[in-house]
């Protein structure tokens, strides 16, 4: 019996995972679907897949922070983002942050499968409608418009996506376990990293960069 290979699906609209469920499952095994960003590390690190397919947007810790957490933890799956995202800005954080693929949710049933099938070849798969803008930005270099969300370490991004969700300082505490206390100082550590002065500035600053819907 040939074995198919094994995807794990992260995404948080449920009515998108079941629709890529049915599109998947002829050419694939899809053997989860989590619906945050760190339940996907948890589960990435427990099944091992051969590919992610992860939206961008997410709860708890986004697509983008959470490959960054594989990747320091050493797991190399390929992971392949499915997002609403057109910002060229998201595609080249995804492709730095060492992403296998970057396609649109509205062209995923042709897309989707050509950039899984093209990381599991070891290859990078970019959609056709961002291509040029991205490798334009990407040939920008050091010299280019930096990327303000890679100033920020996975658990500051954790703690501003969970404050940007309307939790107060105790419930984002509570989700992480660290303290309250923890919590104030990632936020005004943020603040001073991004050049921000207010909370409000923070709060906006995580829905312009799609860490929380807007």
């Amino acid at each position: 019996m040939i074995q198919l290979p094994r995807v794990l699906l992260a995404d948080d609209h449920l009515m998108v995972a079941e629709a890529l469920k049915s599109l998947l499952s002829a050419e694939f095994d899809l053997i989860g679907v989590v619906e945050d960003g760190l339940a996907l590390v948890e589960t990435a690190r427990e099944l091992r897949p051969d590919v992610i397919v992860a939206d961008v947007t997410m709860p708890r810790l986004n697509g983008i922070a959470a490959l960054l957490r594989l990747r320091q933890e050493g797991i190399r799956v390929p992971v392949v983002f499915l997002t609403m995202h057109r910002d060229v800005s998201f595609a080249r954080r995804a492709l730095e942050a060492g992403a296998s693929g970057f396609v649109l949710k509205h062209s995923a049933p042709f897309e989707l499968i050509q950039a899984i099938r093209a990381a599991l070849e070891g290859k990078t798969y970019l959609t056709p409608q961002l291509a040029a803008e991205v490798r334009e930005a990407m040939n920008e270099g050091p010299q280019g418009k930096k990327d303000p969300i890679a100033a920020l370490t996975p658990r500051q991004l954790e703690v501003l996506q969970l404050l940007a969700r309307g939790r107060s300082a105790k419930e984002t505490a509570a989700s992480l376990s660290i303290s309250s206390r923890t919590v104030e100082f990632h936020k005004y550590q943020m603040m001073e990293t991004l050049g921000l002065r207010t909370a409000a500035e923070l709060i906006h600053f995580a829905t312009k960069n799609g860490l929380v819907g807007s």
